[in-house]
């Protein structure tokens, strides 16, 4: 397993980033790498909802099936997904700060056969290049939100 994680003040409450991460339609928007998201559960943002995400990885697009195997609501969300015999983990934790949040972005990446040992660090190297960029993309997605 490769676990790959960055973190960045953003000017916004965590209910504020919460309601955003929470919508798979909004992926896009902040997820450097990521085509396309869109439910495929209905009702409400909670554990065990579901979405397909189709994402450009070393130039192919790959569509995954994510489940949010946590949501504890303005606090935490977390996202997992199995493609290929790769499974990912993606868990945003958000910490109140004067003036806005902490959001803590964290990937566990497992190849679940030896077989797809060396796939594991493939994809944790494009993980990690892509962390900042996504917490970059994220604080503007949330400013362009405020300012409409």
């Amino acid at each position: 397993m490769r676990r790959v994680e960055r973190s960045a003040e953003i000017g916004a409450t965590p209910g504020e980033i919460y309601a955003f991460l929470a919508d798979p339609a909004n992926l896009p928007r902040w997820q450097t790498g990521i085509v396309s998201a869109e439910r495929t559960s209905p009702g409400p943002i909670r554990t065990g909802s579901t979405a397909r995400v189709v994402r450009e990885l070393m130039g192919q697009e790959i569509a995954a099936d994510i489940t949010i195997t946590e949501a504890d609501e303005d606090r935490r969300l977390v996202l997992t997904s199995k493609v290929s015999g790769i499974g990912v983990t993606a868990a945003l934790d958000l910490t109140p700060r004067d003036g806005g949040t902490l959001v803590a972005f964290s990937m566990e990446i497992r190849a679940e056969s030896l077989f797809m040992a060396p796939v594991e660090g493939i994809v944790a190297g494009a993980a990690e290049q892509e962390l900042d960029s996504s917490l970059a993309r994220l604080r503007t997605a949330l400013t362009e939100t405020d300012d409409r």
